[in-house]
């Protein structure tokens, strides 16, 4: 048994998904600190237990033990300590996925400061807003010189930002040494008591989501969210103790929350990570050959570019459980994914705002293009505009329950009441994507209530017909619009980045809105067709196709 799991969950086991759906209940400690009484707890249960397996572009490979988080953590918090951050203080995290990120976020969380993760891919104006939007303290980069020209060129303009640390051999002169202060710090730190220790009440992470349109907003997490991310990581991804578990994903997403620390240490699996400097399919497949994980989590938009490569001299007789998470789909991926490695994909849908809401989980059949089925305790619903429960078959709004707080959801968009106005009312929290349910209780992702596409009477949902598009062997990416027409009010609209060997034509367009009106209902063909060599996305890499109406509507 679990020695750590078994304290915050009565039962760890179940006979179906009812069994599970219906039972499974979390314990949430008022004092529960995810860096003491989890990750220090396993460093004095099984100090050689396996935390961390790191690899590089060149191959590089390290392996950290909870002993040696625990020892870089104490070490890191006099660090952060000594440089005059304190419980409640705000520090941003660009660190790709550089072993110091699981140290720094550690050690902030025994401190009791709010750690702020975020991209490597920021432009400087994104630096400026988010420092001033949150009153960030301090900064810790990774020492990319892009990073750091970035942030050096804002940094006077950062209203609140005392100081930068930069993690690796490159700094401005007047940036500290991640390094430097960890050689000369000491590895004894005693967890703070009185009004320095944490409750479950306290602010622990913040995130800016990617939202597809606006400013991104702070979403507020306290500190039971990790205690959320096991039904993330034991009953969806189904990770395994002692074994490796690798969600691709930048430290500065949400995902790294859902698939790289929390329920996976929790459940006392191995982290494993790959550092990339920019993701190709080539390396990807290569990374995995080195970290040999039992379970694999990654974005949609990996597994398309993975299925498209030569896949047949890899081995992934290793992986158990394969996921995804961040965007649909595509049932023509989940297809082809599966004959070339005979590995099921079990999608999860979620928020940066919670941990996973719906899924195809362990005990249930994989449906490809659906999201599974609800996570206990969130009180799921699908309401219409009127707030009243939709029908099966009908499309309406993803609701949670928030009567009682939901553990894993988040408490509040920080500093934004238009926002939470928005979202939170009526004991519900309303998600902003729509889905439909059918007989058997399994619910299909339609978009997000902005993406939903109004043609001569039709309400047309975008992932259905990119789905039936990305079946074609020419298209690599696709994403599917709202483009105004003066007859029909909107018409359909698909921007599309082609796979290799193929090239914008008249014949091709007229090839695909005929394959389209083949495989789905003829009113969902798209009327225009524009080939791109990229899509706009957000940081997360979730398609921003407001973007895409924006240029339109010009």
């Amino acid at each position: 048994m679990n020695e750590i799991l078994s304290r915050y969950c009565p039962r760890t086991e179940f006979d179906s998904y009812e069994d599970f759906f219906e039972n499974y209940k979390v314990n949430v400690p008022e004092n529960f600190n995810f860096a003491y009484d989890v990750v220090d707890e396993w460093a004095r249960i099984k100090p050689d237990k396996k935390a961390l397996v790191w690899t590089d572009d060149d191959a590089n490979m390290e392996t950290y033990t909870f002993a040696d988080m625990k020892r870089l953590s104490d070490k890191a918090a006099n660090v952060f300590k000594a440089l005059g951050i304190n419980k409640g203080d705000i520090v941003m995290l660009i660190l790709k996925q550089r072993p110091a990120v699981w140290v720094c976020l550690t050690a902030l969380m025994k401190i009791g400061a709010i750690a702020i993760p975020a991209t490597f891919q920021l432009k400087p104006k994104d630096i400026v807003y988010r420092c001033d939007a949150a009153g960030i303290k301090m900064i810790v980069a990774v020492d990319e010189d892009s990073v750091l020209t970035n942030i050096n060129s804002v940094i006077g303009k950062c209203k609140t930002v005392e100081k930068v640390m930069t993690v690796g051999d490159l700094h401005f002169d007047n940036y500290i040494s991640y390094k430097d202060e960890m050689e000369k710090a000491s590895d004894v730190w005693e967890r703070p008591t009185g009004d320095e220790a944490t409750t479950i009440n306290d602010t622990m992470l913040v995130y800016f989501s990617s939202g597809t349109s606006g400013m991104p907003k702070m979403v507020r997490h306290q500190y039971e969210l990790p205690l959320g991310h096991i039904v993330t990581a034991k009953y969806w991804q189904c990770v395994e103790d002692d074994k490796i578990h690798m969600t691709q994903t930048d430290s500065g997403w949400a995902k790294f929350a859902w698939g790289k620390i929390y329920g996976q240490w929790i459940c006392g699996a191995t982290i494993g990570a790959y550092d990339t400097m920019k993701f190709t399919p080539h390396g990807m497949l290569e990374a995995i050959q080195r970290i040999r994980p039992t379970t694999f989590c990654a974005p949609a938009t990996i597994y398309r570019f993975l299925i498209k490569e030569d896949m047949s001299g890899y081995d992934f007789s290793f992986i158990h459980h394969a996921s995804v998470a961040g965007e649909p789909l595509n049932p023509e991926v989940y297809n082809k994914f599966k004959q070339l490695t005979g590995l099921e994909i079990h999608e999860g849908f979620g928020q940066t705002e919670g941990s996973v809401l719906l899924a195809n989980f362990k005990w249930i059949k994989v449906r490809p293009g659906s999201m599974g089925k609800p996570a206990p305790l969130y009180g799921i619903r699908l309401l219409d505009n009127d707030g009243v429960e939709v029908d099966e078959g009908i499309e309406g709004s993803i609701t949670i329950s928030t009567k009682v707080h939901p553990t894993g959801l988040f408490h509040e968009y920080w500093k934004d009441e238009e926002a939470n106005k928005k979202s939170w009312h009526d004991g519900i929290y309303n998600t902003g994507d729509m889905a439909w349910r059918d007989s058997d209780g399994y619910y299909w992702f339609v978009g997000r209530n902005d993406d939903v596409i109004k043609c001569s009477g039709y309400r047309i949902g975008p992932f259905e017909v990119e789905s039936a598009l990305l079946e074609h062997p020419s298209v690599l990416e696709c994403a599917i619009t709202a483009a105004p027409d003066p007859m029909r009010g909107q018409v359909v609209k698909a921007t599309i980045v082609l796979a290799r060997g193929y090239e914008p034509s008249e014949q091709l367009t007229k090839e695909l809105q005929n394959h389209v009106k083949r495989v789905t209902a003829p009113y969902k063909y798209p009327r225009i067709v524009e080939y791109v060599d990229e899509l706009p996305k957000t940081t997360s890499g979730k398609i921003q196709r407001n973007v895409i109406r924006h240029m339109d509507s010009k």
